[in-house]
């Protein structure tokens, strides 16, 4: 049976239906998830109750290798003890609440600055895999943007500009810029990664900003002109017509491309309520 997709945006993001992400193995469902990936950009499936293992697996069968080296490993120790499956919660390995002093908390509040996942490793990420464990009674929404669209806005003459163009992302740069203190070894293990300001989608044609708050510099220009294009392009990037809100119910998974979107975490009361998903996000390569 061929997959439904039900558009959730006028411009990208949509609901995928019948579909058991737990049984699903057979190369033409999986491609046709790939194909509303390079549709949509961001696909929700709805009711579907993963193990750790379970996301772990089809991640894998969907996109081949996985994403290791995350940039909370620097800070400590993976609570589930695989690196692949990062822990997006607001609780300890008891699973009390992290309290609001806490450092571990205050390294998971620049979630909610918009960015793309592993754009500070090469290879990159491709597309992460979200599921939900516990949710709050409300907010912590997530909102994605789609950097397609904010790419085919931009006048001719700015993207002639920006094609030629890389762009240093560093993990430790977007927390900084939240006042988080690193110590000298954790700064040499997170040392980021250059891609292109610009990517290409071969199997559409598309074209779309790669932009993220771990964006700290366009190797081509100076520091100072280089920062002030990147805001000027974030700013851009993320108005409300190019931006998609999911609203958490359980047994969602959430899947984006993180080269044709961007994302970012809405506040809740995190120091009263638990929040528990898990990530697995797949690297790009071809």
């Amino acid at each position: 049976m061929a997959l439904e997709f039900t558009s959730l945006h006028p411009l990208f993001a949509a609901e995928a239906r019948d579909v058991d992400l737990r049984t699903v193995e057979d190369r033409a469902t999986l491609d046709e998830i790939r194909a509303g990936m390079d549709t949509y950009g961001v696909l929700v499936f709805r009711n579907q109750p993963l193990t750790d293992a379970e996301q772990l697996a089809f991640a894998e069968r969907f996109d081949g290798t996985l994403h290791t080296k995350t940039g909370v490993a620097a800070l400590t120790k993976n609570r589930f003890g695989n690196e692949a499956l990062t822990d997006i919660s607001n609780v300890d390995e008891t699973g009390a609440l992290l309290p609001a002093d806490d450092r571990r908390r205050h390294y998971g509040l620049a979630n909610r600055l918009w960015h793309t996942d592993a754009s500070f490793e090469n290879p990159r990420g491709r597309y992460s895999l979200l599921s939900t464990r516990v949710l709050p009674p409300a907010g912590a929404n997530t909102e994605f943007a789609d950097m397609r669209a904010a790419w085919d806005a931009l006048p001719a003459a700015m993207q002639d500009e920006l094609l030629g163009y890389t762009v240093h992302h560093s993990i430790a740069y977007s927390r900084q810029t939240l006042g988080f203190d690193f110590s000298a070894e954790e700064l040499d293990k997170l040392r980021g990664a250059v891609h292109p300001l610009v990517n290409l989608n071969p199997v559409t044609g598309r074209r779309s900003l790669y932009l993220a708050s771990h964006a700290s510099r366009i190797n081509e220009l100076s520091l100072p002109e280089g920062r002030l294009l990147l805001r000027e392009l974030m700013e851009h990037a993320t108005q409300a017509r190019f931006v998609f809100s999911h609203t958490w119910a359980d047994g969602d998974l959430v899947i984006w491309d993180n080269r044709a979107t961007m994302h970012r975490a809405r506040p809740f009361e995190d120091y009263k309520h638990r929040r528990e998903l898990r990530r697995v996000t797949t690297l790009d390569i071809h």
